[in-house]
Formats: C-alpha cells, structure tokens, sequence
C-alpha cells in the first residue's frame, strides 16, 4: 500500500492564467480536492457528521512551487499524514505530474485541520471523529517515518 492517498487531475484552460501557467490558488483548492475525495472515498461517515455539527476547520496552509504546470498537464495530487492529534490532523501534499517519460515533482504544500463542534457562535475544539481516525490508520506508519 502507497504511504498516500492519491487524487489524479487533468488541469483545465480555467485553472491557467494569462501568461498560460496554472495560476497559484488551484494548488490549494486542489489541496481541499484531494482531502474531499478522502473522506468520501475512505470515512464517508465523515460526510454525514459534516451534515450535523461536525467542522474542518483549516488552521494552516502552505504550498512552495519548483517547476510550472499548463493546461492538460495530467497531475498525481498526493495526500500523506505528518501528525494525527487529538483535535488536529497535519496533511502533507505532493504535487506531481504525470507524464509518458515518468513524475516530476512540481510542488509540495501542507495543511494543518482542526476538527471543531457546536453552533457557530459556540464552537469548540472536539476529538477527531472514530471514522477518521480509523481511515487515517493505514497512513499512520507512513507518518512515523517522515
């Protein structure tokens, strides 16, 4: 099993900006893709706690560029665990692109999530729900070694 969970994007004309490079916030809306398709594929449990009092909040974000990506470039957005808490989960990313002559490394963000429950005007800061705790584990040893 990878160390990562992995989220493939085709990068589309409306992700570019004029000069025709992909313009540096789809980087972190890919972030949230990646962490979206996550939850619904390993802790939909998470969704429906969502649907309730259940919030993710991004404390965190970050993300350095080394090379530059265009439109239809085909990308490998890979999702790892750096630190399972009690009340906060810290994802590493890995932006790679896909390509016939093998991966190439273009980017590496991070982000850091609180998991808060309650009313909006009364949220506190809660445990990491079972579900996700349980589809985080495969990832655990992987978070060990980094």
């Amino acid at each position: 099993m990878d160390n990562y969970f992995e989220y493939l994007h085709t990068v589309g004309f409306e992700e570019t900006n004029i000069v025709g490079n992909v313009y540096y916030v789809n980087y972190l809306r890919w972030q949230g893709r990646c962490r979206e398709m996550f939850l619904k594929d390993r802790a939909p449990e998470v969704l429906a706690d969502l649907q309730d009092d259940l919030k993710l909040f991004t404390l965190k974000v970050d993300c350095e560029f080394f090379a530059e990506i265009t439109a239809f470039d085909e990308l490998s957005i890979r999702m790892r665990l750096i630190e399972l808490a009690q009340t906060q989960i810290q994802f590493g990313f890995d932006y790679v692109r896909l390509d016939p002559h093998g991966e190439t490394l273009i980017a590496r963000g991070g982000q850091r999530v609180a998991c808060m429950r309650g009313p909006n005007t009364r949220t506190v800061p809660a445990r990491v729900p079972q579900p996700l705790v349980r589809a985080l584990e495969p990832y655990q040893l992987a978070a060990a070694r980094v």
